[in-house]
């Protein structure tokens, strides 16, 4: 089992609880991202560039991704792709994807994206606080413990 992470929009804060989480679970974790990431020196740890482009490291990450694998994203679509292929899916924010949410998450991100498109703009998400730091880093070791 392998942790992939969308990694040019996941915060720092996660990124550390990720490299810590590698390293003391011994699970290899790779950021892709269409940028330089530096990442600590470990054999748990990896990075993938990326050419420049929309979905580019989407794409990359649903490639390598294996039925069991872990992928680390805010973005629905790449979540729901990696469900259809028997991965896991775990936000930022600690909500874990499942084949249970992730129609019903595709939808409300269709009509927001219609409401933007109609020129409605109701703001993003609020900032990353302790507590969905915090819940992010129990949804991951609860999902490690399960299946390491």
């Amino acid at each position: 089992m392998k942790i992939w992470v969308d990694a040019d929009a996941c915060p720092v804060v996660i990124k550390e609880i990720l490299f810590k989480a590698a390293i003391r679970t011994e699970v290899e974790v790779t950021l892709v991202a269409n940028q330089t990431i530096n990442v600590p020196s470990s054999r748990f740890i990896n990075s993938i560039r990326v050419a420049s482009g929309f979905d580019v490291a989407d794409n990359e990450i649903v490639q390598r991704c294996d039925a069991g694998d872990l992928v680390i994203t805010a973005d629905i679509p790449l979540a729901a792709e990696i469900i259809e292929k028997g991965g896991h899916a775990l936000n930022p924010r600690g909500e874990m994807y499942s084949t249970n949410n992730i129609k019903a998450r595709l939808t409300m991100r269709d009509f927001m994206d219609t409401m933007r498109s109609s020129g409605i703009h109701m703001g993003g998400p609020p900032a990353l606080n302790k507590t969905d730091r915090q819940v992010f880093a129990n949804q991951l070791d609860k999902f490690l413990t399960k299946n390491k």
